[in-house]
């Protein structure tokens, strides 16, 4: 059995503390990073083997105060969570709570509106040329919904969601933002930042007017698999982003 810890409220066992930390230092991050929205968008992180018990932020709370202990505790096969005093906010569950309960390899989903991410996914055409290395990470491995149909609040709307992301780790959201799904916090944080970096360099190269020097395929694809292989890069990446949170406030931890 796995170790506990007491915290507030319960005792909650060794590997969820840590993936409850690691997340709301991601949380932090992404506020630092100016990729939060208001108190909206939604982190979530499985902590059972099935995928379907998962933790995620609580309704309203702006990115750069949560902590550890305030994340909630869900299961995506509850029919009564949104009928609780504490329940999430509606369209975090739909999205959250369909892709933990179709997507057990999906352990961490992160979803925001980040300045790049959501201007390259208002253009009629938000596919990632090649264009450079990191643009090259996600070449041909991104998922696209171009079906936004209003703020995104029902059963069945998390379902299409979760189809349209499939085994993929990237679904842009046409007229709408970006969502990542990785196996754990520290690639899908990498992810996320990486892929936040390539819709900079690409609306930037946009901007200039002047044609883009696309990659050809079989370079591309090399240099996609090249980021695949490579190894333990997200997690150091992820490691030295906390090491300078905690240097600045380590309250994400409590």
């Amino acid at each position: 059995m796995s170790a506990t810890i007491e915290r507030p409220g319960r005792n909650i066992e060794m590997d969820e503390w840590r993936g409850r930390v690691d997340l709301a230092a991601a949380f932090r991050l992404a506020a630092e990073q100016n990729w939060h929205e208001s108190v909206a968008n939604h982190f979530s992180l499985a902590v059972s083997e099935d995928g379907k018990r998962f933790l995620m932020n609580p309704r309203w709370k702006h990115f750069a105060r949560i902590r550890a202990r305030d994340l909630l505790l869900l299961d995506a096969d509850d029919a009564a969570t949104m009928q609780r005093p504490d329940a999430p906010d509606p369209s975090a569950w739909c999205i959250h709570g369909a892709i933990h309960a179709a997507l057990p390899h999906a352990r961490c989903v992160l979803h925001v509106h980040s300045p790049y991410a959501t201007a390259i996914a208002c253009l009629a055409d938000p596919t990632i040329p090649p264009i450079d290395q990191n643009c090259a990470r996600f070449y041909n491995r991104v998922a696209i919904d171009r079906h936004y149909g209003g703020v995104a609040d029902t059963v069945e709307e998390g379902r299409r969601l979760a189809a349209v992301l499939g085994g993929r780790r990237v679904l842009i959201m046409a007229n709408h933002g970006v969502l990542v799904a990785a196996p754990t916090v520290a690639d899908a944080y990498d992810e996320l930042y990486y892929f936040e970096r390539s819709c900079q360099t690409l609306v930037l190269a946009y901007s200039t007017g002047r044609a883009l020097n696309v990659m050809p395929h079989d370079l591309a694809e090399r240099t996609a698999k090249d980021w695949e292989e490579y190894p333990s890069y997200a997690g150091a990446h992820f490691s030295e982003m906390k090491a300078l949170l905690d240097a600045k406030d380590a309250s994400y931890a409590q």
